[in-house]
């Protein structure tokens, strides 16, 4: 009985993991962001130390999200009609989540930023010296890009919805030859944070799905990527 109910605890632990994934978009942005960010520690040769308190951040974060589901369910069950302590009660629990996720980001940058800063590749230094027209032909290929993947698709317009994102391909291109032509993190960082801005918006806007923006996002990095490296 003792082993049954243990296994039956594990599973309706991961049951509960698997509803917030399910249900929850900011846990599943957790996830993924989580992903990134252990891989760039496997590229960037973190300590032990470092990958520590990544993990502790994580898991912080993951655990105040997953809180913040549980009493938003409990309160629905318990007033499903709107009274203003549940909003209360939903709002401090958004409220942890949001110093979790800052305090995230400030370790994040604390780890990465030197890194980032001390290996940046030489050819970093010698795309500064290309010619901007070279910007211009990524964000023209870029929708070039676009109109193509919809007309294949047949969803959207070429400037509104469907497969993929344009917004989103065209700020990911920006965003890239951004980062490619400045050679400081916080830029990267406010480079890709606006980019994320963009994405969430149309996602928000009901006018793209996950899928279509993070196709857009891609295609506008892999372009201006594959420009940049070829030409120069």
């Amino acid at each position: 009985m003792r082993s049954r109910n243990l296994l039956d605890s594990f599973n309706n632990a991961f049951d509960g993991i698997i509803y917030a994934f399910k249900t929850q978009r900011n846990i599943r942005l957790h996830f993924i962001a989580s992903g990134v960010v252990l891989i760039l520690s496997l590229l960037f040769h973190l300590t032990k130390l470092e990958i520590l308190v990544l993990f502790i951040t994580i898991a912080f974060v993951i655990i105040t999200e997953m809180l913040n589901t549980a009493l938003e369910v409990t309160v629905d069950l318990i007033t499903p009609e709107y009274h203003p302590l549940a909003a209360i009660i939903k709002n401090v629990a958004a409220g942890a989540v949001l110093v979790a996720a800052t305090l995230a980001i400030i370790v994040g940058y604390l780890i990465f930023a030197p890194k980032i800063d001390s290996e940046i590749p030489r050819v970093i230094v010698s795309l500064q010296k290309t010619p901007l027209y070279l910007t211009l032909i990524a964000l023209l290929l870029t929708v070039v890009s676009v109109i193509l993947g919809k007309s294949l698709t047949k969803t959207g317009r070429p400037v509104q919805g469907g497969m993929p994102s344009g917004h989103t391909a065209l700020g990911a291109s920006a965003a890239t030859i951004i980062i490619f032509i400045c050679r400081n993190s916080m830029v990267t960082l406010m480079a890709l944070f606006l980019v994320l801005l963009l994405a969430e918006s149309r996602i928000e806007n009901k006018i793209h799905s996950w899928y279509e923006v993070i196709a857009g996002g891609a295609l506008g990095f892999f372009i201006t990527l594959l420009i940049f490296q070829l030409i120069v």
